[in-house]
């Protein structure tokens, strides 16, 4: 008998209605005759709320005491879950992420799943019970609980249908799959009926808000199918995330936009062997990633880097950047908040030079200026003014999404989709 591991978010599971009609999935899957198990989300908006709540006792809430607050949402979700099912004439039990076997890091608030313990899943899976687990949460070493950051629902559910062995991992959320864009931002967005692992991957990376990246990343590993679909809209099969695609690639498979994006410079660095080692060093020692990296020539023998980082890193990039400026005898540390990032995907870009050329002309004729590029075989990513990104998506878009007469995709009027 097969195994099919599903993931429900919060929206889906966001009151009693909602989880009544979850449940009815869930049990239409066991009905067809797979073994199911289900990871769970908090419910709506619980999770911003109890971070709300914390906030408002403790300025910058965090560590052991803050997981143990957030792991509650997913508990209850878990539960009220399994007592549906079973009002439902169906064998359910929920189980937290300690007893789903869920071993993680000794790190709070962040941390990565580093192996789990199947053994009580299976066992209730094999007594023919639909098991409901809680995203988002494991145990670590010491057996205190831990969070495994925001979208780590996405991540324990693929997780956990890698180490059974599932089927596939269904992602059920309130998008009925993945877009070619944000509809919200480009209503004649185009939904994919697949995409790769790799091109999902750095779409979630620059942007793209339907599947986390560590998921993504997670499922490429373990080789685990997932299918993105609608909660709502379960006649949709939505979109499948696989190895390849054999045939029919496009050059461009998505377009996204990250706002949340500071461009930070390090001005009159000496140049020097070692010295960029020594600046990106440091940021890496502070679990900072960086992006876009450019080093310019300012005067003989001086050089200014910048780069990018998430704004959530800006004030730990900044106070490690203070430090090391003094270190490397660099003249200035300054940054930029009012910036986006702006990146097409795909991997048929690879074999299809002037790619790059088309998006570039197209934020050339609508005026938006670009201050920062980076470059992979499968991503082009642009630098630009904040408030033009949503422009500078839908002019984007236009030149890579076309109909067979070569004219940009119409409106679509009814997109079944909740971004």
């Amino acid at each position: 008998m097969s195994i099919v591991v599903q993931k429900f978010g919060g929206t889906s599971v966001g009151d009693v209605e909602r989880i009544r009609r979850v449940a009815r999935i869930i049990a239409d899957t066991h009905d067809q005759g797979h073994q199911v198990a289900v990871i769970v989300s908090a419910m709506g908006h619980t999770t911003d709320e109890l971070v709300s709540l914390a906030g408002e006792l403790v300025e910058t809430p965090a560590g052991r005491e803050f997981d143990a607050l957030l792991i509650t949402g997913e508990m209850v979700s878990a539960s009220l879950m399994a007592m549906t099912l079973s009002s439902m004439g169906y064998k359910a039990v929920s189980l937290n992420g300690q007893q789903a076997g869920f071993l993680t890091e000794d790190l709070h608030n962040r941390a990565r799943i580093l192996e789990i313990d199947t053994g009580r899943v299976q066992y209730h899976l094999n007594n023919g019970e639909i098991v409901i687990v809680t995203g988002f949460q494991g145990i670590n070493s010491k057996g205190d609980f831990t969070t495994l950051g925001r979208g780590g629902s996405d991540t324990s559910a693929v997780a956990l249908a890698g180490a059974l062995g599932a089927e596939r991992c269904d992602i059920f959320t309130d998008v009925n799959g993945v877009y070619s864009s944000d509809p919200r931002v480009v209503p004649q967005a185009v939904k994919l009926d697949e995409i790769t692992y790799i091109e999902m991957l750095e779409l979630a990376r620059v942007g793209a808000q339907v599947l986390h990246p560590r998921a993504v990343e997670t499922a490429r590993h373990a080789n685990v199918q997932i299918r993105v679909r609608s909660t709502f809209y379960t006649d949709d099969m939505g979109t499948v995330v696989v190895g390849s695609i054999e045939s029919g690639t496009r050059p461009v498979s998505g377009i996204a936009s990250d706002e949340n994006q500071a461009r930070v410079a390090i001005t009159g660095v000496p140049d020097q062997p070692g010295v960029a080692a020594k600046i990106f060093g440091s940021l890496a020692s502070r679990n900072i990633s960086v992006d876009m990296i450019i080093q310019s020539l300012n005067k003989q023998e001086i050089n200014d880097i910048a780069f990018t980082v998430s704004l959530n890193d800006l004030q730990d990039a900044l106070e490690t950047l203070e430090k090391v400026k003094t270190e490397v005898n660099a003249e200035s540390v300054v940054y930029d908040t009012d910036v986006a990032k702006v990146s097409i995907v795909g991997i048929g870009m690879i074999d299809r030079p002037g790619i790059a050329a088309d998006m570039f002309e197209a934020l050339s004729k609508a005026k938006i200026n670009i201050k920062m590029i980076a470059t992979s075989e499968i991503k082009i990513s642009c630098l630009i003014q904040k408030e033009q990104a949503k422009q500078a998506v839908q002019e984007i878009h236009k030149v890579f999404f076309k109909d067979e007469d070569g004219q940009s995709i119409p409106l679509v009027a009814d997109q079944k989709v909740g971004y």
